[in-house]
């Protein structure tokens, strides 16, 4: 996608007269509004850009920071235990009631 027109152009842009044309300042009016939009747009893509630059260098300051720290070490039979845990607590707890 290509922008062809800019406020500039806009402006300088002239139009045959013709007999039964268009009102010339009606013409001049609404190309006026459409330079404004036009200046507002370009202002607004300026700073998206902006934005979008400074929130891609923080994304790699970040994930650069990310790859720095080390991974939490890893447990062994962690699930395990608990299990084993949880088993002999149940049976201290309910006794003979567990397998009844």
């Amino acid at each position: 996608m290509e922008i062809k027109l800019n406020s500039k152009i806009i402006l300088e842009k002239e139009f045959k007269k013709a007999m039964k044309g268009y009102s010339v300042d009606q013409v001049d009016q609404f190309l006026d509004q459409i330079m404004e939009d036009y200046d507002a747009f370009e202002k607004i893509v300026e700073e998206l850009r902006s934005e979008n630059n400074r929130l891609k260098e923080e994304l790699e300051n970040n994930t650069a920071r990310r790859t720095q720290v080390s991974p939490p070490p890893a447990v062994g039979n962690t699930n395990f235990d608990i299990l084993k845990r949880l088993s002999n607590l149940e049976k201290h707890v309910f006794g003979s009631k567990l397998f009844e």
